[in-house]
């Protein structure tokens, strides 16, 4: 579980220089941005905030996302 001392503080990468990136979390495993709507999974209670892992699921419905969210595949 990520604490919420942690929500506080996470911003969307990709819009923390421009807007706010405020995140919400959705379904205990994702992490939504309130502004791109790119969405961040939470793999074994490590929100994994690589852009290039949100805009994988940019076009997918909140209520549409895995659960759990699928393993991160490692290069």
């Amino acid at each position: 579980m990520v604490s919420q001392d942690l929500l506080d503080i996470l911003r969307c990468p990709a819009c923390v220089q421009e807007k706010e990136g405020k995140l919400s979390l959705e379904h205990g495993t994702w992490l939504v941005c309130q502004d791109c709507q790119r969405k961040y999974p939470i793999s074994h209670d490590i929100p994994v905030m690589l852009i290039e892992e949100g805009d994988k699921w940019v076009s997918t419905p909140t209520a549409s996302l895995p659960v759990p969210p699928p393993e991160i595949k490692q290069a």
